[in-house]
């Protein structure tokens, strides 16, 4: 059966597909696999643009391994296991459950616990690391089928402590994660402002509103000279009152301040209905792309809401794309947008989705596009049925000037060769090759990235 990712920038078919039952059956299959001489790699929901999932071996889907396993609660919210397979979607009703929630999300819920930490899904937030930070431990099968448990409490420097960096966001690298145990906090609102300002005045005050906020983001449409702006920060007693009001009232909208909550016309007629066919007249006539780019930022308006975290900081996508993101140091990003745009205005290239912009805290991660500064975001996105190999290869080349890093998950042309200045690759291989001797779950992807052990 033909494996393809969602974006459909990959396929394979690999020899076998397997989706275990639970953890002992995947020690099974991965041993005899390994046995076989067949390489080893684990899909979700195929959210990667790269070829990270792709393997001509045995392919194996973590479905099964999916729940909670376990809360234990501490004094800042609570440590929870889940099987690895878990949707993110799942997962946040799950703690929602519990009275719990993650203290940050990408803004995609689609993907499974463990490739969204595996290929270092962020989300946004200048004092909040990506989803690999609040992991605090994990049991993964290694290549000869046993399972190894390590986490943040090992020793630094032990054997068990480099294992748990590599597993944590590694790519698969040293095996199939089968459970992770996620460091979680009370549950909390949001309240979301969208508010549409000059181009100017978001690029050249972009620090401020990193740093005023707890969570920002911000959509540009390439060759028109707005922003939306999307902040997000966290809610008072009062406006948790107001909130808790609100679910009480015949409408079950929240209104402050003469805007609405989001409603499902919004999420799903305007903000993806739309979407669509402005895609299919780009795709059909790309010259009307500047006038569907001026028309879409001419609708965007200012507005706010208060919601749950997940539910602010998710966004639904059913317009399919493919995307390059660019993890750069902070003080660079004005410089890079306004080179973007340039190359916009020069080239004329049909664009219509939106340019987004966010940031997050540095770490110590080894493998984090994060690792060691404050970092911004840029992704840079095109219809799937729509060239993009110009646009990319333009945004990579000011990118890497910038001194970025790829996203392990989307688009880019890096390699091993490029990347050991960013990362610890020598350590990386070391752990792997002590781990997976005979190179059970390298693939392609693994090999250009991270180098062959």
């Amino acid at each position: 059966m033909t494996f393809s990712t969602w974006g459909g920038t990959y396929t394979a078919t690999p020899a076998r597909r397997a989706q275990p039952r639970d953890e002992a059956e995947l020690g099974e299959l991965v041993a005899k696999a390994a046995a076989e001489g067949l390489r080893v790699r684990a899909v979700g929901a195929g959210h990667s643009f790269t070829d990270a999932a792709v393997t001509d071996g045995l392919l194996l889907s973590l479905d099964h391994l999916s729940g909670l396993e376990s809360v234990e609660r501490t004094p800042g919210g609570a440590l929870v296991t889940v099987g690895a397979g878990t949707r993110l979607h799942e997962l946040n009703a799950l703690l929602g459950s519990w009275g719990l929630a993650m203290r940050n999300l990408g803004d995609i819920d689609r993907q499974s616990v463990a490739g969204a930490i595996s290929t270092g899904t962020h989300g946004t937030g200048a004092r909040l690391g990506g989803l690999a930070t609040q992991v605090r431990g994990v049991r993964v099968v290694v290549a000869d089928g046993t399972v190894r448990s390590v986490s943040d409490a090992d020793a630094p420097g032990s054997p068990e402590r480099a294992l748990f960096e590599v597993a944590r966001l590694g790519l698969g690298s040293v095996g199939i994660l089968s459970a992770v145990t996620l460091d979680v906090v009370p549950a909390y609102l949001l309240r979301s402002v969208e508010r549409v300002r000059p181009w100017d005045e978001v690029v050249g005050g972009i620090d401020a509103l990193f740093d005023d906020h707890h969570r920002t983001d911000a959509y540009w449409f390439p060759g028109t000279d707005r922003m939306l702006t999307w902040t997000h920060d966290l809610v008072d007693d009062a406006g948790t009152a107001v909130y808790e009001a609100s679910r009480r009232g015949p409408s079950g909208l929240l209104r402050r301040g003469g805007h609405a909550a989001r409603s499902l016309l919004d999420e799903e007629v305007l903000a993806n209905g739309a979407l669509g066919a402005i895609m299919q007249v780009a795709t059909a006539a790309p010259r009307t792309v500047p006038r569907l780019n001026a028309l879409s930022a001419a609708v965007l308006g200012d507005r706010t809401h208060v919601a749950p975290s997940d539910r602010v900081m998710v966004t639904r996508r059913r317009v399919r794309f493919v995307e390059m993101e660019y993890a750069l140091p902070r003080e660079a990003l004005p410089g890079v947008l306004r080179e973007l745009a340039a190359w916009f205005a020069a080239s004329g290239e049909p664009v219509p989705f939106p340019v987004e912009v966010r940031c997050t805290a540095p770490d110590d991660v080894w493998l984090s596009t994060a690792r060691g500064r404050a970092s911004a975001y840029v992704a840079v996105h095109q219809y799937h049925r729509m060239p993009y190999r110009a646009y990319f290869d333009a945004a990579e080349e000011i990118f890497v000037a910038a001194g970025g890093r790829p996203h392990w998950g989307k688009l880019h042309t890096r390699t091993a060769a490029d990347l050991a200045a960013h990362y610890p690759l020598d350590d990386v291989a070391r752990v792997r090759a002590a781990v997976d001797p005979h190179g059970v779950f390298r693939n392609d992807y693994t090999d250009r990235v991270l180098g062959t052990p």
